[in-house]
């Protein structure tokens, strides 16, 4: 049955990939089973977005367990049409789901996914919300059974290895001890040992080469060589060593994933965004950082921020823009009343929602780290490159094992050459040249994240060792959210300045929340219409006026240079004013700037008018300072630089700046206690550290030089131990031993030395 289904949608390629994969459909599945999903109430408590074109849900599937498992969950949208895509975590064995309810229902998907062999496991805890706790201890079982077998195999040995009781005098006791071994090695072989075993099968079926092939054979030898050599009577055979291989080798993966997930947690689930968000409490406003949000309590959501979790709409007209979830830029308009689901960004005036499920922080890192917003195809080269070092590492190592056991047998030395091919497939692994790169890369990002730099993934790390040029935003970046007092020049009534009031309270523009916030305890007014013009200003109606707030371009004024930033209002045409607004320097610029010209070319753009430039020029050129530009044309310089062969580092507050983030070789959105950073920058960073901007891009070239250096620990490793398995002279248990405490040692000298570096940094 699971062949026909394949076979009608084309998908026979699933056992090219791994031809003895698969898992049978349940014998006691019954037509109907999951009915039960499509009830709105149970799966409005599992899908976790929705809309009228799109569903998103995730299922837990035990059942994955291989890359052919991967491969067909990840088409299942060629199963079923109404599915738009679908992503397995293979760590989690979890899939996550995207498709069309008017085009299939969840039940039927879950019903395909049970046909096809990979049933979801949906349980009271899901429904309920609650966190499921998923231990896989099969490691555990392999090491524990492996360890015991090896031991005791040790132990029978004892009196072969000492000539204790005469053995040789009495072959029965030799017999028996052997025999016992034998028995204690199988299991180690068939349970202990498989993954090696499947991995390398996998990797010939697909016509690949990994780094378990030479392990594989390594264990695989050492057996066959024992059983030859118990059967024929001219040894005891090798069984401490196969199962020593086996156990020391699943000890070292142990402290890998142990190692590896402790970063990763700490990556996941510690490093949280810099952002706050306006909570209501009472009368008054106080922002909170998103970590805090629990439910029941009021957000207060401007123009272009984030929605950090779901919630129920209690107030004003949301526009919600699902880009950041979906993909597409189409706006939901949603009442009073309506489910508004995290990871929506507002367009137009102020909401009131109510929170219904607590944060999710991991599902806003997932957000972001969508391959929609991905700038290029770093992780596929990074890909290739690992695939690279594993097909010819592992080829090199075949080759000195055949050169070896060639010249041993012209020697006529059998069993030094069993010796030397076995611990040559064994001690030269290209895992640990690997295992820098993960392990650096992890402790980088975990330190970079708990100082308030955040990056999406790994590979910015890499960007940012090449960048030789950072372009700065002024407004939000250089300067600070707070602001002098604004000084109105003109004729203002009470009634304007509720109505300013009312539309400036709708941005979270810094020019915005400065007049905002001067004219707090002014008449409360509701805006009839509000419209904001990224770079340019707000148009508005309050009270049947219409009004507009904002630069002397988009008011219609002559531009006049000044030393300080001026907000023109105009009310039905007429010019009513403008506001002053003195900008407030960071403190810190005059210690990071210099700092970053000695290593990086400083370009400035900004918005406003080069009021200005006098202040700006002591840390930037003349001429690589620009003003009054637009969005488009702070993307078109960054294209220019990038055309003039810069990679460029644009550093935004995320308003005015997207797509210059997103043009760059790497954005960074700042981040002041706003909810305003663009899904398609690279990076966040608290604006209370950006003065520490350069040591934190330092450090990210300390990071790849220990790689590089990890890189010279591992390949003197290899050569040395080489060395000596080519020559015979190292036993297979033995380097069964060198190889996990040479991961062990690679592992703890990359963590320890960022950890290190980071520590003379003072990160």
């Amino acid at each position: 049955m699971v062949f026909e289904i394949l076979s009608e949608n084309k998908l026979c390629n699933y056992y090219t990939i791994n031809p003895s994969s698969g898992n049978s459909p349940a014998e006691a599945h019954v037509a109907g089973k999951f009915s039960y999903l499509d009830e709105a109430e149970i799966s409005s408590q599992l899908i976790h977005f929705h809309s009228e074109t799109q569903n998103h849900i995730t299922f837990f599937i035990p059942g994955i367990h291989c890359s052919s498992c991967i491969w067909l969950l990840e088409n299942l949208q060629r199963i079923d049409s109404g599915v738009v895509s679908s992503a397995v975590n293979f760590p989690k064995k979890e899939v996550t789901v995207v498709y069309n309810p008017q085009e299939t229902a969840l039940s039927k998907i879950a019903e395909r996914m049970t046909m096809i062999g990979y049933e979801p496991h949906i349980s009271l805890n899901d429904i309920e919300n609650k966190e499921r706790k998923k231990i896989d201890r099969s490691l555990w079982y392999k090491i524990g059974l492996a360890g015991f077998c090896f031991g005791n195999i040790m132990m029978l040995s004892f009196p072969e290895y000492f000539s204790i009781a005469d053995v040789d005098e009495l072959p029965g006791l030799r017999l028996s001890f052997s025999l016992l071994n034998l028995g204690l090695a199988i299991p180690v072989l068939l349970y202990s040992a498989s993954d090696f075993f499947k991995s390398a099968l996998g990797a010939i079926r697909a016509k690949q080469l990994n780094i378990d092939l030479p392990i594989a054979a390594a264990i695989l030898m050492t057996f066959i060589r024992s059983v030859y050599e118990l059967a024929s009577g001219t040894g005891p055979g090798y069984f401490d060593s196969m199962t020593g291989i086996v156990f020391f080798m699943l000890i070292g993966r142990a402290f890998q994933s142990k190692t590896y997930a402790t970063l990763a947690f700490d990556r996941d689930y510690k490093s949280y965004f810099p952002v706050a968000v306006s909570v209501a409490d009472g009368d008054l406003e106080n922002r909170m950082p998103v970590t805090k949000l629990k439910k029941g309590m009021r957000m207060l959501i401007r123009n272009n921020e984030i929605i950090p979790a779901d919630s129920i709409l209690l107030r004003g007209e949301a526009r919600i823009d699902y880009s950041f979830v979906t993909g597409e830029s189409k706006t939901v308009h949603l009442k009073s009343g309506d489910l508004v689901y995290a990871g929506g960004r507002q367009e137009g005036a102020r909401i009131e929602l109510e929170i219904v499920k607590s944060v999710k922080q991991s599902y806003l890192t997932g957000l972001w780290n969508r391959p929609a917003f991905q700038k290029d195809d770093a992780q596929e080269k990074q890909a290739t490159i690992e695939n690279s070092i594993n097909t010819y590492f592992t080829i090199s190592v075949f080759l000195i094992a055949l050169a070896s056991a060639a010249f041993w047998i012209y020697a006529g030395q059998y069993h030094r050459m069993v010796d030397a091919v076995t611990t040559i497939l064994i001690v030269a692994c290209p895992c640990i040249l690997l295992l820098a790169v993960s392990f650096t890369n992890g402790n980088v990002l975990r330190i970079l994240g708990k100082n308030g730099f955040f990056l999406r993934n790994a590979f910015v790390i890499q960007r940012m060792t090449k960048v030789d040029a950072i372009v700065f935003d002024k407004t939000g970046t250089l300067t600070v959210g707070q602001l002098d007092d604004p000084n109105f020049v003109g004729i203002i009534s009470n009634e304007d300045e509720a109505a300013i009031h009312a539309l400036t309270g709708q941005s979270n523009h810094p020019l915005s929340r400065c007049i905002w916030n001067y004219y707090q305890g002014v008449k409360h007014l509701e805006p009839d219409v509000f419209t904001e013009i990224p770079g340019k200003g707000i148009l508005g109606k309050v009270a049947g006026n219409e009004y507009l707030i904002g630069s002397s371009e988009f008011t219609n004024q002559e531009q006049i240079a000044t030393d300080v930033s001026r907000v023109y209002v105009t009310k039905n045409g007429v010019l009513l004013g403008y506001f002053e607004l003195k900008h407030r320097l960071r403190e810190e610029l005059e210690n990071f700037l210099p700092s970053l010209s000695k290593k990086y070319d400083l370009y400035l753009l900004s918005g406003d008018l080069d009021s200005d430039r006098n202040r700006m020029s002591r840390w930037f050129d003349g001429d690589k300072m620009h003003f009054n530009q637009k969005p488009e044309d702070k993307l078109n310089f960054i294209q220019e630089l990038q055309k003039s062969g810069k990679r460029v580092v644009m550093v935004g507050d995320g308003l005015n700046d997207a797509g210059a983030l997103q043009q760059s070789n790497v954005g960074i959105a700042v981040s002041d206690n706003l909810n305003n950073f663009s899904p398609a920058c690279d990076a966040i960073i608290d604006g209370k550290v950006l003065g520490r901007l350069n040591t934190l891009l330092s450090y990210c070239l300390d990071g790849k030089r220990v790689i590089a250096m990890s890189f010279l620990l591992s390949l003197i490793y290899n050569v040395v131990g080489l060395y000596f398995a080519v020559r015979g002279e190292l036993s297979p248990v033995i380097a069964a031993i060198l190889m996990p405490t040479a991961s062990i040692t690679i592992v703890s000298f990359a963590t320890a030395s960022s950890s290190l570096i980071a520590r003379f940094k003072r990160l």
